[in-house]
């Protein structure tokens, strides 16, 4: 049939020729008189095919008036539609009921119709490609400004991934069997590899037995109240999946992580050379503020300089950006992502995120909402676990024991909801400092035993596991240089030799 409804100007010798944007009108006709012919066509592209997709604004309209019937249970064909087309239509010179007449005298197969949708769908993309492009090109040719090229970079990427997410029709249902082989396949590298989990080491032995590893795609909210050791326990874990990194580059180009992983941080608080030297001290054992105060050693410059040499080579990298919006994080992780792999993203901490200025109009709540939807989202999309700090509220400092519970989260609701897991860390020693009695007396010496049983030790409380039990692992934390590290319980040690 190929009616071509596009009126184009010949291009002569004198006039420069134009490109007219992609499209293919006549798959658009034959996709639609294959509904016409049989409905059950139309359910074949309705889960990822709309109206603006197509090219021609009269078979979007031929579209959306079957999607309306055969959604109402209707039949679609060219009798019950013409009666919603203008009477004086014309159509290349046909009316509206002979147009339909003629897609559905030259429709193809039903069996056809998913191919013809998705390439209507592509060249619809690509359409949206060239608006973005062309976008992009006006905006910097007349930027403002107080507008610098990386804001118009970022919102460049962000548009980009947004037409790549709906850029997408392999969603909806799948074959059980291809779930089940997925989990026989995660079970199969769980048995091989060093420790048997099926997520990521965290480099803590006890803390991994509770969990499995970090699982991909989950959210992992690490809160506590300030003081507790979150910011460190998050860079130990950090430091331990880069260090324990080994992998390649795949065929395709793709990073492939076989162990350990490659990691993001997000440090919307400390700079990035606050951070290392938190790190530095973590590994040397060195307290950080000697390090900064510079009073050290010799000996204790050549452990920092041989601690700089293994670091400087593992896949850690950190964005120290205060005041993110949750869009421009997202942006960001899928940069880092596409650019050098990422197997571990940590974001220190929700509260200091923001959200869209719509959310934060509404109120922080609302705001926090967005937040946590999008960092679950974001941990699905690039199928890596997320672990995300947040602060407790102060409702925790007016009970007599001070151990986090789930209500205690802030904006808890959100947060709660959104997180696979919800890790909390407590040291008792911390309050127990604070209430030192005088010297001497009998409360000093009862004080002290406490003290000495609490000392040097944390505990980290798996407060909610979608796939794992909850429950207390025991820590060993030095306080002085922000290291948490496995308890050696007294029944794991050796067999002390008796002289």
């Amino acid at each position: 049939m190929a009616l071509d409804l596009v009126a184009r100007k010949p291009a002569t010798d004198r006039t420069p020729a134009f490109r007219v944007a992609p499209h293919n009108v006549e798959v658009e006709q034959a996709l639609l008189g294959a509904i016409l012919v049989n409905n059950e066509a139309f359910y074949r592209v309705s889960d990822f095919l709309e109206p603006a997709h197509f090219f021609e604004p009269i078979h979007a309209k031929i579209f959306e008036l079957a999607a309306s019937l055969v959604r109402a249970g209707k039949t679609a064909t060219p009798v019950t539609l013409k009666t919603f087309l203008p009477a004086d239509l014309d159509i290349a010179g046909l009316t509206g009921s002979q147009y339909l007449a003629r897609l559905a005298a030259e429709a193809t197969t039903v069996i056809n119709a998913q191919d013809y949708g998705r390439t209507i769908y592509d060249l619809a993309l690509r359409r949206s490609l060239i608006g973005i492009g062309e976008e992009l090109v006006n905006e910097a040719y007349e930027a403002e400004i107080d507008s610098s090229p990386r804001d118009q970079i970022e919102a460049a990427e962000r548009r980009l991934y947004e037409l790549a997410e709906t850029g997408r029709y392999d969603g909806g249902f799948q074959r059980f069997a291809d779930a089940l082989t997925s989990a026989v396949d995660m079970a199969a590298q769980a048995y091989q590899r060093d420790g048997s989990l099926s997520g990521i080491a965290t480099g803590l032995k006890d803390l991994d037995r509770m969990m499995g590893g970090l699982q991909p795609s989950d959210l992992i909210i690490l809160a506590g109240r300030p003081g507790m050791g979150k910011t460190a326990l998050a860079t130990n874990i950090a430091y331990n999946v880069a260090k324990a990194w080994e992998g390649g580059v795949r065929p395709d180009g793709r990073i492939e992580s076989t162990n350990g992983g490659i990691v993001g941080f997000f440090s919307l608080e400390m700079s990035a050379e606050q951070l290392a030297t938190r790190i530095i001290a973590e590994q040397t054992e060195i307290p950080s503020y000697k390090i900064r105060r510079g009073e050290i050693e010799a000996r204790d410059f050549d452990r920092i300089a041989e601690a700089a040499r293994v670091m400087e080579v593992i896949p850690l990298y950190i964005d120290e950006t205060g005041g993110l919006a949750i869009a421009q994080l997202a942006a960001r992780a899928r940069r880092l992502k596409r650019q050098r792999g990422l197997d571990l993203l940590v974001i220190d901490y929700i509260q200091l995120l923001s959200g869209s200025s719509k959310r934060a109009s509404e109120g922080r709540v609302q705001e926090i909402t967005e937040i946590t939807t999008s960092l679950k989202a974001l941990a699905k999309e690039l199928t890596v676990p997320i672990i995300a700090l947040s602060q407790l509220s102060r409702q925790v400092e007016s009970r007599d024991d001070k151990r986090p519970q789930l209500s205690d989260l802030r904006e808890s609701g959100s947060i709660e909801q959104d997180a696979d897991v919800v890790i909390f860390v407590f040291r008792e020693e911390y309050y127990l400092k604070n209430r030192e009695p005088r010297p001497g007396t009998e409360e000093h010496f009862k004080w002290q035993t406490e003290m000495d049983a609490v000392h040097g030790k944390a505990e980290v409380i798996i407060g909610k596991q979608r796939h794992g039990p909850t429950g207390t692992v025991q820590l060993q934390f030095k306080a002085e240089v922000t290291r948490f590290a496995d308890l050696a319980d007294e029944d794991k040690l050796p067999a002390r030799m008796e002289d």
